[in-house]
């Protein structure tokens, strides 16, 4: 790709993660996304447009706001730069097309879903269900093709709901959420059965690293972590080198 396009890719990316950030920040709120304007949430100021520049007014501020010098929390400068490499990576990956903007639309449900669930431990159903339904309607066009995609939102949905049920009647607590449960659903509806299933085990791998950690900093075995970012997570690595895990790990079986 030229680099002309790989810069413009990724400052694209740049400006949808400064989208993603009002996302993030408001969803749990329950904001409007338009309105109002970009402000400082600490003295309410309007941002210009001049300090809204993605990425680069952060570091021309120093973090802070202009008006009040409230500091400005470093995950607005990590969400634009991840989501200004997630489009450039992508464009990388894969030529112009609606599987590019499947991914690139999956990618970014991806990082608010991350950052959401992290904070808050919530996962909003205005990312997941709208979510499931993009995800196959991208399906009818592109991978992973519409009965792999209704497949994994079968198994993405029942896999994890079952083991919930169970687990909530066995130990009499909730072990996992229904957010997360929707969440799986999204996954298989834009990455089809197969790549689900990958992603349910990296997430479950991954988590049961981190648990095991908090146990023994003495954090407690009932402190309860953030599954949805396990799983976008595991997501992401799923549609980046899926097929070529799951070629690896079958060819043990051939």
């Amino acid at each position: 790709m030229p680099a002309p396009a790989l810069f413009l890719a990724f400052a694209t990316g740049l400006a949808v993660g400064s989208f993603l950030n009002v996302c993030i920040y408001r969803l749990p709120r329950r904001e409007s996304l338009a309105w109002p304007g970009s402000h400082c949430p600490q003295c309410a100021a309007p941002i210009a447009w001049y300090d809204n520049i993605p990425l680069v007014s952060y570091v021309r501020l120093a973090g802070r706001c202009r008006r009040c010098r409230a500091r400005i929390p470093i995950r607005y400068a990590i969400v634009e730069l991840v989501t200004g490499l997630l489009f450039a990576g992508l464009a990388l990956l894969h030529p112009p097309g609606a599987l590019l903007a499947s991914r690139l639309l999956f990618g970014c449900a991806l990082i608010v879903l991350f950052a959401i669930d992290l904070e808050h431990q919530i996962l909003p159903n205005v990312i997941t269900i709208p979510g499931i339904a993009a995800g196959l309607l991208f399906s009818l066009i592109a991978e992973p093709g519409w009965r792999s995609a209704l497949l994994g939102v079968a198994i993405g949905g029942g896999i994890p709901f079952s083991i919930a049920w169970v687990y909530e009647r066995v130990r009499g607590i909730e072990g996992l959420g229904m957010g997360d449960v929707k969440m799986l659903a999204m996954i298989g509806a834009f990455l089809g059965w197969q790549l689900t299933l990958l992603t349910l085990v990296l997430a479950s791998l991954a988590g049961s690293m981190v648990g095991a950690a908090y146990i023994a900093a003495g954090r407690g075995a009932r402190y309860k972590l953030p599954f949805g970012t396990f799983l976008a997570v595991g997501a992401f690595v799923a549609a980046v080198s899926g097929p070529a895990i799951l070629s690896w790990y079958l060819s043990f079986y051939r």
